[in-house]
């Protein structure tokens, strides 16, 4: 069990290389990347989602390291590799705090996978990051929010529905049982 997960993670973190780096829209703000929008961060948050909330930071954190050489962008920021780890790390431990508890079999499915993303999205996309962005850099809060705000407004009900499809394929293929 424990390879095919740490195979999966690697999966998760090709594609989280791939989609941040690679098939991303980059918004410079003041000389400095300030808005990034596309799907670099679902693989992490699925691999924190099915796989467990470690190999969510896990996924998180080496794609933005291995994502830093292969296409780095100023300076390393060990910051910025925190909030990515967080970014997978904090929906599987929120998923998993609702397994955990029993508050999984009494609220609807969609409402705990939404949820779960959201506590990701919302904790770094609109706290540490502009935090960071705010004070490494200088950029004001007042121009970064709002396109954070509206990009996740987009993000947590499409990772939410594309998190959903991919769980119920991975709990089909896997022995029917809930994942970890």
């Amino acid at each position: 069990m424990r390879a095919r997960r740490a195979a999966f993670t690697a999966l998760f973190i090709a594609l989280s290389v791939v989609l941040t780096r690679f098939a991303s829209l980059r918004i410079a703000i003041g000389g400095v990347e300030g808005i990034r929008i596309g799907l670099g961060s679902l693989p992490s948050i699925m691999a924190g989602m099915l796989l467990g909330p470690a190999y969510g930071f896990i996924s998180g954190s080496l794609a933005d390291v291995i994502g830093f050489f292969l296409s780095p962008m100023g300076g390393y920021m060990p910051h910025f590799t925190l909030s990515a780890g967080l970014m997978g790390g904090l929906p599987g431990l929120v998923s998993l705090a609702f397994r955990k508890t029993g508050v999984s079999g009494r609220i609807p499915g969609w409402v705990e996978t939404v949820l779960s993303v959201a506590a990701g999205i919302m904790t770094v996309s609109w706290g540490l990051t502009p935090h960071f962005l705010s004070t490494l850099y200088g950029l004001p809060r007042a121009v970064i929010m709002p396109p954070r705000i509206v990009a996740a407004i987009i993000e947590i009900p499409a990772y939410s529905l594309i998190i959903r499809a991919v769980s119920a394929s991975y709990v089909r293929l896997y022995a029917g049982k809930k994942p970890a």
